[in-house]
């Protein structure tokens, strides 16, 4: 497999640390609030690096963390009359069920960082030891980007030019712009823990470095995120692991692409602004998920009602596809006078398209596309006119789920059974079609749509699906 990697600006063959094993890190929300369209796509994509690896035969270790302290915390606390806990619990609260909502698998360890504060003051505490860091008269621990001579090796920026935009806020006392906070020193009201500066709280960027460290060792595989996050959060979390541990902190870095709305910038001063949650109320969870993976994850990306109702429309194509090959899953012959290997054959090309395509840098939108061909094949070759075998249709049915699978797709279970009454009118409108009373079919086939009942008539009988 070949991923682009950001810090070295080209496709590079995936070469785990460990064979057969990769460990990966993901910057997980701060949880103020519920998660937006945009925390929606590094959440979708990384789930699908992570599920193909383990297609693939991999043992992945997924680690993505929640940032529970924050300055969006506090704030949110205040207005609310709480405290960071109960803000940072809801919304962990939150993001778990939307994420499952998205069907993304929990990580396999989601750390805190109030549960890692030890951990962060020895990683300072290394850091000023070696003259990294240094502590002020207010309690504050900085990071001096000038001791890391490959400063800026992930943005592709020199410290010069970094250093011509930084500027000194109002309270800091840093002996260079750049330099960034490894502690704050606790203000009045806030929460704080006790250190070797005073009492207060870590700074963002250190938060990451201790809890990958802690939980995937000194040198990870992959470490993945928005590319909003590349600076300055991952340029300094290379600076102060590197420089705490002497060893490479990552090798390969993955960055997923903007997502707009409208062909606009999402921003709350725009209004155009919108949560998963509020999405997922007018239009399901699922749409979202395809929307995020219809495109390429380094490609910019736009939402719009008209591009999710596309992707309504798409999914509702893979679903009928799946609907029609279970029907005549349960009414096949045992056996088949069709050449069966042919068929085999056909369909395992479209495999091959879907691994081609995810070896290539995560190309979810090819993938899409074989899955989809994959669909017309299944629809064209297995029909109740070429009575293929049960055996036939099992085969076809299990690889069109496994691939769906891997993308984390057709997930919502669109037939159910049906109550009695719907029954009921599902037999009228079979005995007026049989009566060629065409008029009262449509009548009963509108009626049922109200329901949510969706009719589909084939040679072999009529299939019912029931929406939501």
């Amino acid at each position: 497999m070949k991923i682009f990697n950001t810090l070295s600006g080209q496709k590079e063959e995936l070469v785990p640390i460990t064979p057969g094993q990769v460990k990966i890190y993901a910057c997980g929300p701060t949880v103020y609030n519920y998660i937006h369209i945009g925390n929606a796509r590094p959440i979708c994509v990384f789930d699908v690096l992570r599920r193909y690896l383990e297609y693939r035969g991999y043992q992945v270790t997924f680690v993505q963390n929640f940032t529970d302290i924050d300055d969006k915390i506090i704030k949110k606390a205040n207005e609310e009359g709480s405290d960071y806990l109960t803000v940072s619990r809801k919304f962990i609260a939150e993001y778990q069920t939307d994420a499952a909502g998205l069907n993304v698998r929990p990580a396999t360890i989601h750390p805190k960082a109030t549960e890692n504060i030890q951990q962060m003051l020895e990683m300072i505490q290394t850091l000023v030891d070696k003259g990294y860091a240094y502590s002020t008269e207010y309690g504050d621990v900085y990071f001096r980007t000038n001791r890391f001579a490959e400063y800026g090796k992930l943005s592709h920026q020199p410290l010069d030019d970094l250093e011509a935009g930084a500027r000194i806020q109002i309270g800091e006392t840093k002996e260079n712009p750049m330099d960034f906070a490894l502690w704050k020193g606790a203000k009045p009201s806030e929460p704080s823990w006790t250190s070797p500066w005073g009492e207060g709280r870590p700074g963002w960027h250190i938060e990451c470095s201790t809890m990958a460290k802690r939980y995937l060792g000194e040198t990870i595989d992959i470490h993945c995120g928005g590319q909003d996050l590349i600076f300055p959060h991952h340029e300094n979390e290379i600076a102060q692991s590197e420089c705490c541990n002497g060893v490479p902190f990552a090798h390969y870095w993955m960055h997923n692409g903007y997502i707009n709305v409208d062909n606009k910038k999402m921003s709350k001063s725009l209004n155009n602004f919108f949560t998963v949650r509020d999405v997922a109320k007018q239009f399901g969870y699922e749409p979202i998920r395809y929307l995020m993976l219809s495109s390429h994850y380094r490609s910019p990306i736009n939402y719009s009602i008209d591009i999710i109702k596309q992707c309504i429309a798409s999914l509702e194509r893979l679903y009928n596809c799946r609907s029609d090959l279970s029907f005549l899953l349960q009414n096949s012959p045992e056996t088949s006078e069709m050449d069966e290997q042919a068929v085999r054959t056909l369909l395992e090309a479209h495999r091959e398209d879907f691994i081609r395509a995810m070896e290539d840098d995560l190309n979810t939108a090819d993938a899409i596309t074989a899955l989809f061909e994959l669909a017309r094949d299944i629809n064209v070759q297995l029909t109740p006119k070429t009575k293929p075998s049960k055996a036939l249709c099992q085969w076809a049915l299990d690889l069109y789920n496994e691939l769906a699978g891997v993308l984390g797709l057709l997930y919502v279970e669109k037939e159910k059974a049906v109550d009695d009454d719907v029954q009921q009118l599902i037999e009228q409108r079979t005995q007026a079609r049989q009566a060629k009373n065409w008029a009262e079919a449509d009548r009963i086939r509108d009626e049922l749509a109200k329901k949510g009942i969706r009719i589909k008539d084939t040679p072999s009988g009529t299939i019912i699906i029931q929406e939501g």
